[in-house]
């Protein structure tokens, strides 16, 4: 089979396609043939060498975490789904033709398998952030770089659980921003005033790592209401750093129940073949994104 694959840590260009042998599901897991690799930036932060103590890892190495594909394995023990049934989840070297999955569920009725890759950790990073940061029906929260994947299923979550959303992305997103149900503003020169004139912040996000931290304790008065998944350097300032996966499989059926219900949508910003991987991850570390990029296999 083909896959994605590394043997050094470094840039985009150690990217490579190469040929490996197939994987196979083990006791609790599944192989689905992969139609879709969702692209996260904790994909590239591995890459790079930078998430070692979470993701510790042997080269060479695959690349991704999400897919959407077609049983075609089914592991000792697993029982809720059988061969051929679409399904989206988490795993390990899903930039591949082949990729085993140790958290799944069925894809939601109406969903492509291009949309659906999109999901499983952006799902999951934004129900626990949210839980994190303590944020209660009735308060605010500032999200800060609100339009990529995390921001998109924060703004609909939070929305859904009556909560007010401020949400920070460029100029080109703010309609973006607001169709997702919150207040917007830009970030940049003057964004803290911006802000402010919108209201009270009871607690924030920073989604994007853009040197925020500072700006964000200031607004709400409290680093403990503040949580960061990008910004390595955040609990020099009291901020929590959230880098660790809950439950997937929990926040997979979540997902499925929202989507369902039509209170969850992220959509597809661009799509990428296997061999243009580089490419998705110099323009996922270039951010302001609307949505997800998934790699279609």
């Amino acid at each position: 089979m083909r896959k994605v694959s590394f043997a050094e840590f470094g840039g985009p260009d150690v990217l490579h396609l190469v040929d490996a042998e197939e994987p196979h599901a083990g006791p609790g897991q599944i192989r689905v043939a992969v139609r879709a690799a969702g692209v996260n930036p904790v994909d590239w932060r591995v890459r790079e060498g930078q998430m070692l103590q979470a993701h510790p890892i042997e080269l060479p190495a695959g690349v991704g975490l999400d897919a959407s594909g077609v049983v075609d394995e089914v592991g000792e023990g697993v029982e809720d789904v059988e061969v051929g049934d679409h399904v989206f989840g988490e795993g390990s070297s899903t930039y591949a033709e082949f990729a085993v999955l140790s958290a799944w569920a069925r894809m939601p009725e109406g969903l492509t398998f291009e949309e659906a890759a999109g999901y499983p950790s952006v799902v999951e990073t934004a129900l626990r952030v949210i839980r994190e940061v303590g944020v209660r029906p009735g308060q605010t929260l500032l999200v800060s770089g609100a339009s990529g994947g995390v921001g998109s299923a924060v703004l609909q979550i939070a929305r859904e659980r009556g909560i007010t959303v401020i949400g920070t992305a460029g100029a080109a997103n703010q309609d973006y921003l607001r169709s997702l149900g919150a207040q917007a503003t830009t970030y940049g020169e003057g964004w803290v005033e911006r802000v402010r004139r919108l209201g009270h912040v009871d607690a924030a996000l920073d989604l994007a790592g853009s040197g925020v931290i500072r700006e964000l304790v200031e607004l709400t008065s409290d680093p403990s209401r503040v949580v960061s998944i990008a910004d390595l350097g955040a609990p020099e300032s009291g901020v929590r750093f959230s880098g660790v996966a809950g439950s997937v499989p929990d926040a997979l059926a979540e997902a499925v129940g929202l989507i369902s219900r039509g209170e969850l949508h992220i959509p597809v910003e661009k799509s990428y073949t296997l061999a243009e991987a580089a490419a998705a991850h110099i323009d996922s570390q270039a951010g302001h994104s609307r949505g997800r990029r998934v790699v279609i296999v």
